[in-house]
């Protein structure tokens, strides 16, 4: 068994040269509202959930992205409720939210 059951990584890449990045989302304020519903919901330890950062995925023209690890499932997202979604459905409940799954066709 891993330590934790599930990994989120949120891209928080900031491109000084003008290019597409999560940073332009608001990636921080993503990451820092995941790490906290984490923790309120009391999923922040072992055999849980850790929300990393994470610099460029490399997707980023479907940016804001986050990937879930073990599942490898990818995510782009709207808003706060989203997000709430994706850590309620897929980080606590095993859930994959397919509405906000990121298509393998989107790159950088």
């Amino acid at each position: 068994m891993s330590y934790y059951q599930r990994h989120l990584f949120v891209c928080l890449n900031q491109r000084a040269n003008g290019e597409a990045c999560c940073a332009d989302h608001d990636a921080q304020a993503a990451f820092d509202h995941c790490k906290s519903r984490v923790k309120q919901l009391g999923l922040a330890a072992k055999g849980g959930v850790r929300v990393n950062k994470a610099g460029c995925l490399d997707r980023c023209a479907g940016g804001p992205v986050a990937v879930v690890y073990p599942e490898a499932v990818w995510y782009s997202w709207v808003d706060q409720g989203d997000l709430d979604e994706i850590v309620e459905s897929h980080l606590r409940d095993g859930q994959v939210v397919e509405r906000l799954v990121l298509p393998d066709s989107v790159g950088r």
